[in-house]
């Protein structure tokens, strides 16, 4: 990919799968393109058994700063369902997501982070939910997602206001998880990603369905905590003070 152009890059390193929002030109904007690419980047990535954590991040000092609004003039196109469509996959994705932000997390670009499982986010970076601005509909399960993180009153005053809060604010509301100072952001997160591939995927595959509410699965994660070994090994690993050689994989 030509580095000036728009386009999500990636790459896969000692189990981290990292993608990059790149759209120098307009902040990060993700374009109806870069919308429809990445739920087939997401199948890929999920389908490769050495990914066990996903970053997603913007190039440079933005992470991105919502949908490319020229789009949105598209009469052939409908790019609210490509990004409600990009949002569900990344939500959707088997193993922990985590994004790193820094400078404007805006409009679509917030939709993404929110699909995230957590959030990690550099001082001085600013969030909003901007569809009040453009006279946009938020889909539902996009606000419904907001309202779980922030609860109903910040998600109204996002949307219906369209301002931009800080990175204090967003901490105490709950869109964010972590707020680090300039130029530690890399080093949490690069520590972080290293512990989520040292633990167990069985856990955190249960762990991620429950929490997002599924309660149909009971059986199912027990049957593969009984057949899987991870718990025997883990075990055994506390008591005799060594690291745990956890084996079972998403689609064991």
């Amino acid at each position: 990919m030509d580095r000036k152009e728009p386009g999500l890059e990636h790459t896969v390193a000692d189990g981290v799968a990292t993608v990059v929002i790149r759209n120098p030109a307009k902040r990060n904007a993700m374009t109806a393109a870069m919308w429809g690419e990445l739920p087939g980047l997401l199948e890929r990535l999920a389908a490769d058994p050495g990914v066990r954590v996903l970053v997603l991040t913007g190039a440079g000092d933005t992470f991105c700063a919502g949908a490319d609004i020229s789009s949105l003039r598209d009469p052939e196109g409908d790019p609210q369902a490509l990004a409600v469509a990009a949002e569900e996959a990344l939500a959707a994705f088997p193993r922990p997501t985590l994004a790193v932000i820094r400078g404007y997390c805006v409009g679509g670009g917030s939709q993404l982070a929110a699909a995230c499982d957590l959030r990690f986010a550099e001082e001085g970076a600013s969030f909003g939910v901007t569809p009040a601005k453009l006279g946009i509909v938020y889909a539902a399960s996009s606000t419904r997602r907001l309202v779980a993180l922030t609860g109903p009153a910040t998600a109204k005053h996002l949307l219906f206001s369209g301002e931009l809060i800080d990175t204090a604010r967003a901490l105490r509301t709950g869109l964010v998880d972590e707020v680090l100072p300039a130029g530690e952001l890399d080093k949490r997160v690069e520590a972080y990603t290293r512990t989520l591939t040292a633990r167990s995927q069985l856990t955190q595959a249960a762990a991620k369905e429950f929490a997002d509410g599924r309660e149909d699965r009971d059986a199912y994660w027990a049957r593969q905590a009984r057949s899987s070994g991870d718990t025997a090994e883990g075990v055994a690993a506390f008591l005799e003070r060594r690291t745990p050689r956890f084996t079972w994989t998403t689609g064991a």
